[in-house]
């Protein structure tokens, strides 16, 4: 009898082990850890996300396409947040970007030089102060962030395109859900953006006008991803994007379609690996029908 308890107690002991093991399984960074979900008091979430996009083709005035010299845009940002309250509720964090802009044919990898010259341009162009709300504690998959990016680049004339001239007031909506067994997820996205600044048209001799394109105008992209877990260490995922940049006095819209896919890899507890590539279907007004291929390393720590 004392054996046969004991073996009981035993199970039991070693099934609660094992379910516990396999409940912490369940679900990895990349699937617990979406924009949605905030961090809770004193965890850090540190991402650096390195995109490069290159076009031969754009649109004219209207939506039609025109062939162009290469054109390659290197973006790095790097996204460091951290959880100030109990319960995953709001998170402060700073963002900065650095970029490497060629033009005139030049081959897409010369990004990585970081050259300053006729046909090419580079620099630490932005940071930004950030702040992450989950504004409903019911609805623990949904969260907002909203965040100001400064221009800190000098002005140059007659200069290559580096990045906008704008005080960008940007806000993020997020919002997923998880079904099928944890296996799917719809993770959605409704960004309100502010560019502030004067017109082009006012601006100074000295200053280069292009940089100027979007003051003075409101920025509104609406974003769907589908994401399937094959295991709770690997995802892929679909998405397609519609941006809208709405005139609110610098005489300039603009818009665009897209659509790509990616994946992403737990490596360890703390570091997942993310890939993407996005191809441009569709725009209007001088936008670019070219390829993002993108790479992340995020630590969730």
């Amino acid at each position: 009898m004392k054996r046969s308890l004991a073996l009981l107690v035993f199970t039991a002991i070693t099934f609660s082990v094992f379910s516990q093991e396999e409940t912490k399984e369940q679900k990895s960074n990349i699937q617990e850890y979406t924009p949605s979900k905030l961090l809770n008091k004193g965890q850090w979430d540190i991402k650096f996300f390195n995109s490069l996009y290159t076009q031969t083709v754009r649109t004219d005035q209207g939506s039609s396409s025109v062939t162009i010299p290469r054109e390659t845009f290197f973006t790095n940002t790097t996204e460091i947040y951290t959880g100030i309250s109990e319960n995953y509720r709001v998170n402060i964090g700073f963002i900065f970007q650095i970029r490497s802009n060629t033009f005139g044919g030049a081959d897409a990898l010369d990004v990585f030089k970081f050259e300053d010259n006729a046909g090419a341009r580079s620099g630490l162009t932005t940071i930004a102060p950030s702040i992450r709300i989950q504004p409903f504690a019911s609805i623990a998959n949904f969260s907002l962030t909203s965040s100001v990016y400064l221009p800190i680049f000098k002005d140059k004339a007659n200069a290559p395109y580096l990045d906008k001239r704008s005080v960008f007031w940007e806000t993020k909506f997020f919002y997923d859900n998880t079904f099928g067994d944890n296996k799917w997820q719809v993770f959605t996205e409704v960004d309100l953006g502010f560019n502030f600044g004067e017109k082009s048209t006012n601006a100074d001799a000295d200053s280069n006008v292009t940089e100027r394109f979007a003051n003075n105008s409101l920025f509104l992209p609406f974003g769907v991803f589908l994401s399937y877990f094959p295991s709770t260490k690997i995802t892929i995922f679909v998405n397609a994007k519609q941006v809208f940049l709405i005139d609110l006095g610098n005489d300039f819209t603009q818009n665009y379609t897209s659509l790509g896919f990616g994946g992403k890899f737990q490596l360890t507890r703390v570091l997942n690996v993310e890939v993407s590539f996005d191809k441009f279907v569709r725009g209007n007004n001088f936008q670019g029908l070219g390829q993002t291929f993108s790479l992340g390393l995020r630590a969730l720590f």
